[in-house]
């Protein structure tokens, strides 16, 4: 039975979630129809514009992103401390971005003289608005309703574009997030439609890559891809915001699971794991295993196993599907 999108997105369990939203037609959402002859591909590059422009408006970093052809992933990262000191000014301008907004804030920010009945009303908007621009659901609301009109036109008909509801997981702990990162950076692999991390098209590891062969310094998170939330190293204390793995480090995992998944080399597995597995305490066999099955294995509820209860615990669940799954992948 579904559960309500509350008991799957709860910001005191976890700032980090997975999302994907998937096509429900036979024509592609993207690439090439293979029966019409006709080509869906520039769409692919509508949902990667419309995510990097919502990430600059909403209070969510985008952690990693992938966009395939008929559906695509992002891992999000809910910066609630950031909508939590953003000014009235602030808040209507960017709601203003995607809205119109109503006579009083527009109002508002000309500067025109308002009563104190009028204040009050934008007040209360102000913290509607606050609330929806660190919503994930508003978000994917915006991302798949722009996308579905835009194609309803261009196809020339009416309907359901995308699957009724999009699918999330939480993420509960470090090792669960670079886990479903690096999962999604190689969706394109996994499916062969990419050889490699340079040539995988309209992902948040190509842009990673490209960034990092233009400056000396890497892992400075100041010199990484704009737009994505950044690499920012291993855990310690006054942890900055960002993804717990230094950049090269991800990008070598990320390239050696690749290759790993491409040739099916089963027997190298062991001797040729990076050293950053020793690190965060993943198995080389159960890492290759997350990179390719992490939607099937888990459910909504991602990570270690009394990060898993913890979590139950907090969201009133008495039990949760994968928490098998979880304790064998994330020994504690």
């Amino acid at each position: 039975m579904p559960r309500s999108r509350k008991t799957l997105i709860s910001l005191e369990t976890t700032s980090y979630y997975h999302c994907s939203s998937r096509c429900v037609r036979r024509a592609f959402l993207c690439g090439e129809d293979p029966i019409s002859g006709q080509s869906f591909e520039h769409r692919r590059q509508w949902i990667e514009d419309k995510l990097l422009f919502l990430a600059e408006i909403f209070a969510l970093d985008l952690c990693a992103y992938a966009v395939m052809h008929n559906h695509y992933h992002v891992v999000l990262f809910v910066d609630k401390a950031s909508a939590e000191n953003w000014d009235k000014r602030q808040v209507i301008s960017r709601w203003h971005q995607l809205f119109k907004g109503n006579t009083f804030s527009q109002r508002y920010l000309k500067g025109e003289l308002l009563t104190t009945e009028e204040l009050a009303i934008i007040d209360s908007l102000v913290e509607l608005w606050r609330a929806r621009l660190m919503n994930i659901s508003w978000f994917m609301r915006i991302i798949n309703e722009g996308i579905a009109r835009r194609s309803n036109k261009e196809d020339h008909c009416t309907g359901r574009f995308w699957e009724g509801r999009f699918n999330s997981q939480a993420l509960l702990d470090e090792k669960a997030l670079i886990a479903c990162a690096a999962y999604v950076d190689l969706n394109p692999i996994r499916a062969r439609i990419a050889t490699g991390l340079s040539d995988s098209t309209h992902t948040s590891i190509q842009r990673r890559c490209q960034q990092a062969k233009l400056t000396h310094q890497p892992n400075h998170p100041n010199q990484q891809a704009p737009g994505l939330l950044p690499c920012v190293g291993n855990i310690r204390q006054n942890m900055p915001k960002g993804l717990p793995i230094r950049l090269t480090d991800y990008l070598e995992l990320v390239d050696w699971t690749g290759k790993i998944q491409r040739e099916d080399k089963r027997g190298d597995i062991a001797t040729s794991a990076p050293p950053i597995l020793d690190q965060l305490q993943i198995d080389p066999k159960h890492w290759c295993y997350l990179c390719q099955n992490f939607e099937s294995r888990f459910k909504n509820l991602v990570g270690a196993s009394h990060h898993v209860q913890r979590a139950c615990q907090q969201l009133g669940l008495r039990w949760t599907h994968g928490i098998k799954a979880c304790r064998e992948a994330f020994p504690a």
